[in-house]
């Protein structure tokens, strides 16, 4: 299980860069104006230059993809339900999510933008949830259909 979850991790760390540049392409082709916008505003006024938001913002993707990488693992517990393997994973998923987006300006310091990323947190969460939840169902019939084939 160590093993595994260690190379969750390592798998995990590029996945979470990868994902985050992505993401500031896909920002700063929706809301800039010809410019790469690399981090938020309130990141590089918190770190004093964009350079630093820049690393920071790379470091705090490369620790999210890999924390997300590792606890992966939840969903490979076959001795656990999909209640608990879920409850499970969402708190873990939002002990990690919920302040690392606070630190990285992901979200706004505000009531609102809590609140707006939380809504936006749980319908991606949903989704996950949901695709696990197809991936069991699909499990379940390859296992029944080979016991009827006995």
């Amino acid at each position: 299980m160590k093993k595994r979850i260690i190379m969750y991790c390592l798998l995990g760390a590029p996945i979470g860069v990868t994902i985050s540049t992505l993401i500031t392409v896909l920002f700063s082709l929706l809301y800039g104006d010809g410019a790469y916008y690399p981090v938020v505003p309130g990141l590089e006024a918190a770190c004093g230059s964009e350079i630093r938001a820049v690393v920071v913002q790379l470091l705090g993707s490369m620790l999210y993809g890999a924390l997300c990488g590792g606890m992966s693992v939840i969903w490979d517990i076959e001795e656990w339900s999909l209640l608990r393997q879920t409850a499970t994973h969402l708190i873990f998923f939002s002990a990690v999510t919920m302040p690392l987006a606070w630190l990285m300006h992901w979200m706004e310091h505000s009531l609102g933008g809590i609140l707006g990323y939380l809504g936006v947190f749980f319908l991606i969460y949903l989704g996950i949830w949901a695709s696990r939840y197809m991936a069991m169902k699909r499990k379940l019939r390859e296992i029944n259909e080979r016991i009827r084939e006995m």
